[in-house]
């Protein structure tokens, strides 16, 4: 690794990165998915990456067992809700575990994670069990004459669970950074109403701390909403070869 991939990695994951993950995905480009954690610390983009990685281990592609197992080592060390299932995932992926009686899912977990991070009054939905689309509950309000979920074969409710876990991970995220100053900024900004707003209002002031926040709580929000998704019997669907 040359002095200049060294120095990207320690400063984290930036947007255009994450956006180069992305469109990996997307692209069904599993050899650009393997080369793109080479941007920055693989610790940061597990659950964006890691059923990618599963995806491009399952079809045999170069590089991807070790991948594999890179992330593996890195889910054990970090141990958030979700990682587990993913780690599963990947098992099963290389050879190493059976598949998990869960029914694969052409799911957006972060579209997923919207609909279950937001406010009762604003979020929540539901999820179409044949084509993977998150509904949000306010689409069906405006569209009249939509398809209403009273199939249980068809639809899976999504509930909003409200603030507690977000408020978790900036408590999560106050803990790490090696800035005291900084660190004492934002518990003070954390206490009482409006914590959000003012935490955030302290993160801008700090380019690199708000990016490195930001890949703390997306990672969080898709591993909570794989682990929801597996309480309810689902996994997503991997990437690339178009099957389980």
């Amino acid at each position: 690794m040359t002095r200049v991939d060294v120095e990207v990695m320690a400063e984290g994951w930036d947007e255009d990165g994450s956006r180069t993950v992305r469109g990996a995905l997307h692209g069904s480009d599993g050899t650009a998915l393997l080369a793109a954690p080479r941007r920055g610390p693989v610790s940061e983009v597990l659950q964006l990456a890691g059923d990618g990685v599963a995806g491009a281990a399952a079809l045999g592609l170069s590089g991807a067992a070790q991948m594999a197992a890179t992330f593996l080592g890195a889910l054990w060390e970090r141990g958030f809700r979700g990682d587990e299932e993913l780690a599963d995932v990947l098992r099963v992926s290389v050879g190493h575990a059976v598949n998990p009686v869960l029914r694969p899912l052409a799911v957006d977990l972060e579209m997923l994670a919207m609909l279950l991070e937001g406010t009762p009054a604003e979020s929540g939905g539901r999820l179409d069990l044949c084509t993977g689309e998150c509904r949000p509950a306010f689409a069906d309000e405006l569209e009249t004459g939509f398809e209403k979920a009273d199939d249980p074969e068809r639809w899976l409710s999504v509930p909003a669970l409200g603030s507690r876990d977000g408020y978790q991970d900036m408590e999560l995220f106050i803990e790490g950074p090696d800035d005291a100053a900084l660190a004492d900024r934002l518990r003070t900004a954390i206490r009482g109403r409006g914590a959000f707003r003012r935490f955030k209002d302290v993160l801008a002031r700090d380019e690199r701390a708000w990016r490195l926040f930001h890949r703390l709580s997306d990672e969080r929000q898709l591993g909570r909403a794989r682990a929801w998704l597996a309480e309810e019997g689902c996994r997503p669907r991997l990437p690339f070869d178009g099957g389980g």
